[in-house]
């Protein structure tokens, strides 16, 4: 019983590890379309106030450094799902 609950697991496999890519990949392009939205607001947001550019930037730095930790994260667990 155990052997064949083993082999159908190990049947799954290449699935799996299809499925591990393709979050890396979602993660990845969510967060270069992320940090693009940030990047056109800060722009924006300068152009209006350009006194304020100082603490624009400094938020604008720290949520894209946000971003892409959880994004690097992201593709990290599926990465190691994938291997696995």
């Amino acid at each position: 019983m155990s052997s064949t609950l083993l082999q159908a697991v190990m049947d799954l496999m290449p699935i799996a590890k299809m499925g591990a890519a393709l979050g890396a990949s979602l993660a990845a392009i969510g967060a270069g379309i992320g940090i693009g939205q940030i990047g056109k607001g800060t722009v924006e947001s300068i152009a209006r106030q350009p006194e304020a550019s100082g603490n624009i930037m400094t938020n604008m730095i720290l949520t894209a450094a946000f971003i892409e930790g959880v994004a690097l994260f992201a593709v990290v667990v599926c990465l190691l799902i994938a291997v696995a």
